[in-house]
């Protein structure tokens, strides 16, 4: 359950900190949104630290399921356009695969 809460703070601020270029580059935004943009993406960095995993490797694989499907809630939530049916079978199969990668006995 740790782990699920630490990859959903990590795509937030993930996806915070894309986004703030994003802003900046392709929609014109002041150079300023790459301030928070930046701290945003340290934060991320520093939030996969915490996922409860003994090697770096599986808990970026696991945390890329979840950062696929908050990527999809982002893109309904603050650009306002939903997602598609193929849009959530793909972050169901990514998710499937976080879980996988997570759940196996080892």
């Amino acid at each position: 359950m740790k782990s699920l809460l630490v990859f959903s703070a990590a795509a937030l601020a993930e996806i915070a900190g894309c986004f703030a270029f994003w802003a900046w580059w392709r929609l014109d935004k002041s150079i300023l949104w790459l301030v928070p943009g930046m701290a945003s993406l340290a934060l991320f960095g520093w939030l996969l630290t915490q996922a409860d995993s003994a090697f770096a490797g599986r808990a970026y694989a696991a945390y890329g399921g979840v950062y696929i499907a908050a990527s999809l809630l982002w893109l309904w939530l603050a650009e306002g356009l939903r997602p598609d049916r193929f849009d959530l079978a793909g972050a169901g199969l990514a998710v499937a695969g976080a879980v996988v990668i997570l759940a196996a006995p080892r």
